[in-house]
């Protein structure tokens, strides 16, 4: 039986006396593209940083395609490609030198940077310094590092933030496509992005998950004719 691309057992995250991520089971397959849902403070990004090997969790386990990343974390961490809120780049870099540096360093190819900047949409930046871009010019740069090497697992914390109208489609059409042969997992605070982009939801509060299923499946679930009721009614205490 082939192993889920993610699987998280028992998760938990604890900074001293909050709890961000409680008892978090959760797997992404191949071709899944999951939309995580919740307040801000629900523990979206912990969670994320945490699959991405950039956090330890408190207890619990992941595993990338079988591999359990504490034990594995190169391997695992050379198969995802991360985009985090914020898009932390070194901002007195070129987006040119950036880049490269950041294919230099996942054993990208030339080619796959140039691949990685024509999706992306940042040819007319790449002389720019970083510190003078755009909210939604380094959103395109940090999307583009994180599939530098054509990762088979993308995990993007809100990718469409500061894009105008335009590029947040282009965007979306980009995940829609690329979701086929990968497992991308999108936290976001669109409901009408995972509406339109994502096969699953996953809808979390107080690092809790609340709700793990299609729309359809979420929507009978809580006995209500929208997402956006859904989530009212099941992050609202």
């Amino acid at each position: 039986m082939t192993e889920p691309f993610i699987k998280t057992r028992a998760l938990n995250k604890v900074y001293q006396t909050i709890d961000a991520v409680q008892n978090f089971n959760f797997e992404a397959e191949k071709g899944e593209i999951i939309a995580l849902l919740g307040p801000n403070g629900a523990g979206k990004s912990t969670l994320m940083n945490m699959i991405a090997g950039f956090l330890s969790p408190t207890s619990g386990k992941i595993f990338i395609k079988g591999d359990d990343i504490s034990l594995f974390g190169l391997k695992a961490k050379a198969q995802i490609g991360f985009l985090p809120e914020g898009s932390p780049i070194y901002q007195d870099m070129s987006v040119q030198m950036f880049l490269k540096y950041m294919a230099d360093l996942r054993g990208a190819s030339k080619q796959d940077m140039q691949n990685a900047i024509a999706l992306a949409d940042v040819e007319d930046v790449l002389s720019q310094k970083i510190e003078t871009l755009s909210k939604g010019y380094l959103r395109r740069v940090g999307f583009a590092q994180s599939i530098l090497s054509n990762p088979d697992i993308l995990l993007l914390d809100e990718p469409t933030d500061g894009l105008d109208p335009n590029q947040k489609e282009n965007m979306r059409a980009l995940i829609k496509q690329m979701g086929k042969n990968k497992a991308i997992v999108i936290s976001t605070h669109l409901l009408d992005e995972a509406e339109s982009v994502c096969s699953r939801v996953v809808i979390i509060n107080k690092g809790k998950m609340m709700a793990n299923g299609t729309l359809g499946e979420i929507l009978k679930q809580t006995k209500t004719k929208s997402l956006d009721l859904a989530f009212k009614k099941l992050t609202t205490n």
